[in-house]
């Protein structure tokens, strides 16, 4: 098959890096608007931070068919802005004397085993956690038992101890995310390596459509 000047691109909704950056987004602008100034810098920037976490994989992956090199630039941009995301949520738990959950907690664990979608599907975890439905690191204490949205009320989600939670989810949900955009640089550079960019792609088409084109009858 002829290889395509402009390949497939975009399609970034598809990317799990996308899906769990957005999760990340809203879970932050709820975050914010509930538990710090909308006065305060710190709010602007968090908000700002994890909206250019996921606004920078689409657009590395839209920009793609012509520049596979924007593309690893931006995922890493992606990269650098929920590392700084991160920071603001551990400054946050640090100065307000809250925890900071080991990466063994069940707590976290079972977040991530959740895989949710939504920032509301974060709300129905945080419920399920005040309720002590995991004990943390020691042992679960749920027995097995579930939630929907339909069941738990994420209104619930004003209580006493939801900040720390709360900020510990997206922590969680970080992790997930930047680990995801690692795997995805590197296989956006061992890419380029091997096949280079859009200049490479279009002296191989070129050459191609040279090398097939039938000669002009005066020629």
């Amino acid at each position: 098959m002829p290889e395509n000047l402009i390949p497939q691109h975009g399609g970034y909704r598809k990317l799990k890096s996308f899906q769990v950056s957005e999760v990340v987004y809203d879970l932050t602008v709820r975050f914010c608007n509930r538990w710090i100034s909308p006065r305060s810098r710190t709010h602007d920037q968090m908000v700002q931070a994890a909206r250019s976490g996921r606004q920078n994989i689409a657009e590395g992956s839209q920009d793609s068919a012509t520049s596979k090199k924007m593309e690893l630039k931006l995922t890493q941009v992606a990269r650098g802005s929920l590392e700084e995301l991160k920071l603001d949520y551990e400054d946050y738990l640090r100065q307000h004397g809250l925890p900071q959950w080991e990466r063994d907690d069940l707590r976290r664990q079972a977040l991530i085993d959740l895989r949710p979608a939504t920032a509301d599907a974060v709300a129905v975890w945080a419920v399920r956690v005040h309720r002590g439905e995991w004990s943390g690191p020691s042992g679960l204490c749920g027995q097995g038992k579930t939630a929907t949205p339909s069941t738990v009320s994420t209104s619930s989600t004003n209580l006493p101890d939801y900040p720390e939670i709360a900020a510990n989810g997206a922590l969680a949900l970080i992790a997930v995310a930047t680990a995801l955009l690692d795997r995805q640089v590197a296989s956006l550079a061992r890419h380029f390596s091997a096949e280079g960019g859009f200049t490479e792609r279009l002296y191989r088409v070129r050459s191609e459509q040279r090398g097939t084109r039938k000669p002009m009858p005066s020629e």
